[in-house]
C-alpha cells in the first residue's frame, strides 16, 4: 500500500513537471499531421515529427512504469497506445500490406483519431476552467483537423470527386459540426467513419452551446431593470425587505405578559 501510494504520488509530480512540455509538443504534432495531410510530408517534418513521437513514447513508457495497476492503466490508455503504434508503421512502407490503399487510409484514419485525442488532452489540461472557451478551442481543433483528415481520405485523387482543396473541407467539416446539409457524401469507408465521428461530436456539443447561450440571454434579460425575468439584484432587494418587515413585526407585538396559573382539577 505504501508503495502504491508513492508511485501515485510520484506520477502526479511528473504530470506537473510534464504538463505544459507535453502540451506544447501535442500542439506542434498536431501542426505537423495536419500539414502532413494537406500537403504531404517532407524530410524536415519526418524529422521533427520522429523525434516528438519518442519521445511521446518515453513519456508513456514511464507513466506505465509509476503506476500501479499497469494493465488497468493500458485499458485506460488503449486508444494513446495505438496512436503511438502507427507511426512505428513508416518503418515498413516497404511491405505490401502497408502499401495498400486501404490499409493505408485506415492507418491515416487511426492517426487522425489519435492526433485528435492527444489534442484534447493537452487543450483540456492547459485549461484550468472547462467552459465556453474550453468547448469554442475544441471544437475548432475538431473542424481543423478533421478538415484536413477529409481532404486526405476524401480528396479529388483519392475518389475522383472529392475535395479539390484544404477550404472546401473546411466548410464541409464546419456544416457537418454545426448539423446543417451538406451536398457531398463520403465514397470511402474511412471518410464514412471520420464523418460519423464528427457527427457524434457535433451532437455532444451542440447541447452545451446552446445552454450556454440561452443562459446567456436570459441573464441579460436578468440584468434588464424592466426586463421580463427578475434579477440577482431583485431579488436581493426584495429579501431585504422581508427582513425589514419580519423585524417591524417583531418591534410591534405586545410583549408576552406573566403565564397565569392554571387552575387545579378540585
Amino acid at each position: 500500500m505504501a508503495s502504491a501510494r508513492l508511485r501515485w504520488k510520484l506520477l502526479r509530480d511528473m504530470e506537473g513537471w510534464l504538463d505544459l512540455p507535453m502540451v506544447v509538443l501535442s500542439l506542434v504534432w498536431l501542426a505537423i499531421v495536419v500539414v502532413e495531410l494537406v500537403s504531404g510530408t517532407s524530410a524536415l517534418l519526418e524529422t521533427v515529427g520522429t523525434v516528438i513521437w519518442i519521445i511521446f513514447i518515453l513519456e508513456f513508457a514511464l507513466r506505465l512504469w509509476l503506476a500501479p495497476d499497469k494493465s488497468a492503466y493500458l485499458k485506460s490508455s488503449w486508444l494513446t497506445v495505438i496512436a503511438l503504434l502507427v507511426p512505428a508503421l513508416r518503418i515498413f512502407r516497404a511491405l505490401r500490406v502497408v502499401r495498400a490503399v486501404r490499409a493505408l487510409r485506415g492507418l491515416r484514419l487511426v492517426r487522425i483519431v489519435g492526433t485528435a485525442n492527444r489534442s484534447m488532452n493537452a487543450l483540456r489540461s492547459s485549461l484550468e476552467r472547462r467552459g465556453f472557451g474550453y468547448v469554442v478551442g475544441l471544437t475548432l481543433l475538431v473542424v481543423g483537423l478533421g478538415a484536413a483528415g477529409m481532404l486526405n481520405l476524401e480528396g479529388a485523387r483519392e475518389t475522383g470527386g472529392g475535395f479539390t482543396s484544404y477550404w472546401d473541407a473546411l466548410w464541409w467539416t464546419g456544416m457537418m459540426v454545426t448539423t446543417m446539409s451538406n451536398e457531398y457524401w463520403p465514397q470511402t469507408s474511412e471518410g464514412r467513419v471520420l464523418t460519423f465521428l464528427l457527427s457524434l461530436y457535433s451532437l455532444g456539443v451542440l447541447g452545451y452551446v446552446t445552454a450556454t447561450l440561452a443562459s446567456f440571454f436570459v441573464g441579460r434579460d436578468a440584468e434588464e431593470k424592466n426586463g421580463p425575468i427578475a434579477g440577482n439584484a431583485e431579488m436581493k432587494a426584495l429579501l431585504k425587505e422581508v427582513r425589514m418587515l419580519r423585524d417591524e413585526v417583531r418591534a410591534s407585538a405586545p410583549p408576552a405578559g406573566p403565564a397565569r396559573p392554571v387552575p387545579s382539577a378540585g
